[in-house]
């Protein structure tokens, strides 16, 4: 292999490592914070099936965004679809042509929706930035790290566009160098420079994902306030720690 694959080789491991790790230690850390309170955003559902359907409308239609502002509901839903279609067509480049799920990843509909859904998906970015710039209270809220996280995706979206048409890699040579890395098999990486510059921003975004906002995708299933079952009528709610620390007062008196 040449320089330039050994160094993209050693950049893929540091970065998948540093995201799954990463990622792992936010969520112990989420899992470890007390919640001492009941505090479900009201109205809240009073059954655990309850808590299902609304994670379901959460993580699926958005529903709290939508009843929020429907301007930012239609760029995040936008946005998201359209990442969720560009991951399933990504898949053809990790999965074996002789996989069972190989007709899944690489039939027309995947293929060919995944690809304009990377024009969708700049639509919905720009209206998300546009939405930092323009709405006053979004504008007070936001970092530096708000805008850079937008303008990176925008930019991993735009160079993976640009490829087939302005700079058309070899797919094949692709292909064997990313299943490469899983089946520790290192092949050489074509050094076309848009699809390096593809590469590099996404390794990068893997790099911060777990110290970034991103975190909201993850921790949304850590949130209290949307897995409680509000039922304080009817039951108590002890924290583990609280839990103990009444045990122990009712011992020693």
């Amino acid at each position: 292999m040449n320089a330039l694959s050994i160094l993209y080789v050693i950049l893929f491991y540091v970065a998948m490592i540093t995201l799954v790790v990463g990622i792992t230690n936010k969520m112990l850390q989420y899992k470890r914070v007390p919640a001492p309170l009941k505090i479900a955003v009201t109205p809240a559902p009073l059954t655990r099936t309850g808590v299902v359907y609304r994670f379901f409308t959460e993580v699926v239609l958005f529903n709290s965004l939508f009843r929020a502002t429907k301007w930012t509901w239609i760029f995040g839903f936008m946005f998201h679809a359209s990442l969720l279609l560009a991951f399933f067509r990504h898949l053809r480049y990790v999965i074996s042509p002789d996989s069972i799920f190989w007709p899944l990843v690489n039939n027309m509909i995947v293929q060919s929706f995944g690809h304009y859904a990377g024009f969708a998906m700049l639509v919905g970015l720009a209206g998300l930035f546009a939405r930092r710039i323009f709405v006053d209270r979004v504008r007070y809220i936001s970092s530096p790290s708000d805008y850079l996280m937008l303008v990176l995706i925008m930019g991993i979206a735009g160079t993976g566009l640009a490829i087939p048409y302005l700079a058309p890699t070899d797919i094949v040579q692709l292909k064997a160098f990313v299943m490469g890395l899983f089946l520790f098999d290192w092949q050489e990486l074509p050094s076309d420079l848009l699809l390096l510059a593809h590469l590099t921003m996404v390794l990068f975004l893997a790099v911060i994902f777990p110290i970034s906002k991103l975190m909201h995708a993850p921790g949304l299933f850590m949130a209290p306030t949307r897995y409680q079952i509000d039922n304080p009528r009817e039951k108590r709610h002890l924290s583990p720690w609280g839990a103990e620390i009444e045990a122990k007062d009712g011992r020693n008196s």
